[in-house]
């Protein structure tokens, strides 16, 4: 997908003086460093002190070892799959090829790469995930807990192999600062993790390449921030990555002053990036999940090198931990909110590991868990890695006697009642920052499960770049549970990142403090002069979820969406459609009931037509119902009445 110069006057708008002027200043270093690169200083001496603690590997439990070397073997045989993607050459990768497109990316200097273009590139997620190297820190691991060389051999022909392909500032692994954020972040634990190996110190400490691409990625790192209205989970994922390699490789002339500036910038964005509740103002959960992940291995670096961390980081980390647990619903699933392209900080576990119970594992290791928090019951391998290095104990803050269920800054509301019923209201922003990059047109939207199955689902994100249409229509108003007036989505996108006017919402309700109802309202005005406002009961004695949406200005025409999650059968009959799903082994059902007054028609995603899709993970799509009314607002309510039976 290239830019047009619309899109980049669009952009250019949505930047402050500041920005604008960084910027600049980045342009000329670009420009100059293509002709004249800085000058690597050479290292002598250097040694890797940064290990786990003795014992630590003990700490693994079994059933995590074994899914870590499942995996890992898996990995020896050359298999992976990256969003809907098989592939099977791992064993001697190519790391500029595409497999989905069969593209192989140009060379030349870095920032001549036009990684948004396809057609030239290939898809950029697809060649940018394998050279994260969160493969390698999986062998690492498995060599760690097995002793088996195979695993440390592979990593270190397969990170000899990269380094002689990507040399500093050329080709399309020098483009994104959170590449190289990341990047950092596996070398340094796949450092950690083969140090009982005898070839670690030659591969890393010892190796001038080695060396060279290190310093490198943190000089990079240091003149290429991502600057305001980028500074989302980007900038984070760079001052995670240049902090702990500044930490665990301090080995050069700068190393003190990349890790100092890094750790600032890492705590003063953690901060920004997220509210007083605790929730990630993205306001996209898999976000949430990343920031969290990033900042914590970013903690256990500082830890682990004796280093000192602004108290603000830890009580942001502890803030995003306690909020994590309050959202999640009975099987640990968090909310299904904006955008998500399955981006990890760091990853030592094997396939078939909750992510969500891991996060919240490592919280009840690091902070220590509340009594209303939900309980893990399964293993993974990071928890007793981070746990061994990070400093234990949580910031002297009040944290929550009882599990928050309204976080106000957010404007998100969790419901639930009994059997399970969990139910997602949203009211907040539309985003973060100007540009509000990972937002989806959704305000006033719902999102409903029982006993973790989606039933009202949030249909997810699928693709960033290289299909217009469908990254056009999963993050639009229609491809939400809400409701669409004139065609027109709430919000205005002016790019695939990038949203030109940001509906407003306020919640007017929300009070669950009756346990057998829970009532929230609210309202946004996305489509001036109308006004959307919508309210939500659930009463917990009959299960029963009622929906009411209200336009209150012009008549307009008017699309209500409901789309169902693809494990729900629907058999609709007039207004009244009939669901029925099965979940561990029992059959369950439920009524949905749509206002009468709009015509009603179920749609199951066929061929390449959007609308009836559900996006389980980047890059995957499948068939689901979507529900949608039409008719015209005329100052009647819209009453849905969705009942659980059973």
């Amino acid at each position: 997908m290239t830019m047009s110069a619309g899109w980049y006057l669009r952009r250019l708008s949505a930047m402050g003086p500041r920005e604008v002027g960084g910027r600049a200043v980045d342009a000329v270093r670009r420009r100059r460093w293509r002709s004249a690169r800085p000058e690597f200083p050479g290292v002598t001496g250097a040694r890797f002190a940064a290990v786990l603690p003795a014992g630590t590997i003990d700490g693994v439990a079994p059933d995590a070892a074994k899914r870590l070397v499942a995996e890992a073997d898996r990995l020896m045989a050359g298999h992976v799959a990256y969003f809907g993607v098989e592939r099977d050459d791992l064993a001697d990768p190519d790391w500029w090829f595409d497999p989905k497109t069969g593209r192989r990316a140009p060379s030349g200097y870095a920032f001549d790469v036009p990684y948004r273009d396809e057609e030239t590139v290939g898809d950029i997620k697809q060649i940018w995930e394998l050279s994260r190297h969160q493969y390698l820190t999986v062998l690492a691991a498995a060599y760690a807990v097995t002793g088996d060389e195979r695993y440390a051999e592979r990593v270190a022909c397969h990170l000899r192999s990269w380094w002689a392909a990507n040399a500093p500032l050329r080709g399309v692994h020098w483009t994104s600062g959170i590449e190289l954020g990341i990047r950092l972040l596996s070398w340094v634990w796949v450092r950690r993790l083969l140090d009982g190996w005898q070839g670690a110190a030659g591969l890393f400490e010892e190796n001038p390449v080695a060396l060279r691409q290190i310093w490198y990625h943190q000089r990079w790192l240091a003149a290429f921030p991502s600057r305001g209205s980028s500074a989302n989970n980007h900038v984070i994922a760079e001052a995670a990555g240049q902090s702990a390699a500044a930490c665990a490789f301090g080995w050069f002339p700068d190393s003190a002053r990349w890790r100092d500036d890094a750790l600032r910038s890492l705590d003063r964005h953690l901060r920004s990036n997220t509210f007083l509740s605790g929730l990630n103002r993205e306001l996209a959960s898999e976000y949430h999940g990343l920031v969290l992940e990033l900042g914590l291995a970013a903690l256990a670096e500082a830890d682990a090198a004796g280093v000192p961390v602004p108290a603000t980081t830890r009580l942001v980390l502890l803030r995003m931990t306690d909020a994590l647990a309050a959202v999640v619903d009975d099987r640990l699933r968090p909310p299904r909110q904006g955008d998500s392209d399955d981006g990890h900080g760091l990853i030592v576990d094997g396939a078939g590991t909750d992510r969500w119970g891991s996060l919240l594992a490592t919280g009840d290791a690091v902070f220590g868990r509340l009594p209303w928090w939900p309980g893990v019951t399964g293993t993974d391998v990071r928890t007793p890695l981070l746990a061994a290095l990070i400093r234990p104990g949580g910031p002297a803050v009040k944290r929550p006697a009882h599990r928050p269920v309204h976080f106000p800054d957010a404007g998100m509301t969790i419901m639930r009642a009994p059997g399970e019923i969990w139910v997602r209201c949203d009211g907040g922003p539309h985003g973060f920052l100007s540009i509000a990059a990972h937002a989806h047109a959704d305000a006033l939207s719902v999102e409903v499960r029982h006993d973790g199955v989606d039933v009202l689902a949030d249909p997810g994100t699928f693709c960033y770049h290289g299909q217009p249409e469908w990254r056009q229509y999963f993050r639009s108003t229609l491809g939400h549970n809400t409701l669409r007036l004139d065609g027109r989505d709430q919000s205005v996108s002016g790019g695939p990142f990038l949203w030109t006017r940001h509906a407003e919402s306020r919640v007017l309700v929300a009070d669950t403090s009756n346990p057998a109802v829970s009532r929230w309202c609210a309202e946004h005005d996305g489509y001036r002069p109308s006004v959307h406002r919508r309210r939500v009961e659930l009463t917990a004695a009959s299960r029963e979820l009622r929906v009411v949406d209200e336009v209150r200005g012009p008549g307009a025409a008017v699309e209500l969406a409901f789309h169902l999650g693809p494990a729900i059968a629907a058999e609709l009959v007039g207004n009244r459609a009939v669901l029925t799903w099965t979940v561990d082994g029992e059959d369950r059902s439920a009524a949905l009931d749509l206002p009468a007054g709009l015509s009603w028609r179920a749609q199951r995603g066929e061929g390449e037509q959007p609308l009836g899709w559900y996006s389980g993970g980047f890059g995957r799509k499948e068939p689901a119902t979507t529900l949608v009314g039409t008719g015209f607002a005329d100052g009647a309510e819209f009453v849905t009445v969705l009942g659980f039976h059973g």
